[in-house]
């Protein structure tokens, strides 16, 4: 009997008003760790009330960073079924997660015209909305702070063909994009998944030495 082949993760990028998939990006190799941060959002130690210590301004500001090797001597197939362009090396993949931060062409072209026409835009170009899949129980909305990039060998083109990736993102919450929006509903959904996985730890009088009193 085979084993189960293993899940993959990775990022999907999406349209942030109408939800549909703008393209995925997965781990080439899974991450061997992560780590992760949470820094809860607290108002006692600030305010220096006695009273307020044990308050929560909202939910605690959560980073992951994710260390990714890629190998463009091991590139698997495309989501359409073909293999990337051997002479591409890992610019395809690369570049999927660098154009993630960066306006397109065509919103800064757009931007300069609107400038040179005297029209002031009020709201900055939005960006796709990343999310994280770590499997079926963290689908995460996140925002990327740093996107390191180290290139580890070439091809005799100067083509990065090997290279490792630490990606620092930050967890989008309900009070970074409100409740009515995509990456609200999947921060509830995670929270919610959270706070079931808390419930199957079993507590009771004495199970850790505490009396109580």
């Amino acid at each position: 009997m085979t084993s189960p082949a293993p899940r993959r993760g990775g990022i999907v990028f999406l349209d942030p008003e109408q939800g549909r998939v703008l393209r995925v990006v997965p781990f080439q190799y899974n991450p061997d760790s992560i780590t992760r941060t949470l820094r809860p959002r607290g108002i006692g130690a600030d305010a220096g009330d006695r009273l307020e210590a044990l308050r929560l301004q909202g939910p605690p500001r959560e980073t992951f960073r994710i260390d990714a090797e890629l190998d463009a001597t091991d590139q698997p197939d495309a989501a359409g079924g073909s293999a990337p362009a051997a002479d591409s090396g890992l610019f395809g993949m690369l570049s999927a997660l660098e154009t993630a931060v960066s306006p397109t062409v065509e919103q800064l072209t757009r931007q300069n015209d609107l400038a040179a026409r005297g029209i002031l835009e009020i709201a900055p170009v939005q960006a796709p909305l990343p999310v994280l899949v770590l499997g079926p129980r963290r689908v995460l909305p996140v925002r990327m702070l740093d996107i390191d990039v180290t290139e580890e060998a070439y091809d005799g083109e100067l083509t990065p063909i090997r290279a490792r990736v630490t990606l620092t993102v930050r967890i989008l919450t309900v009070d970074d994009v409100g409740f009515d929006h995509r990456a609200g509903g999947l921060h509830l959904q995670y929270q919610r998944g959270r706070e079931r996985f808390a419930g199957l730890v079993g507590y009771g009088p004495g199970s850790v030495g505490y009396a109580g009193g």
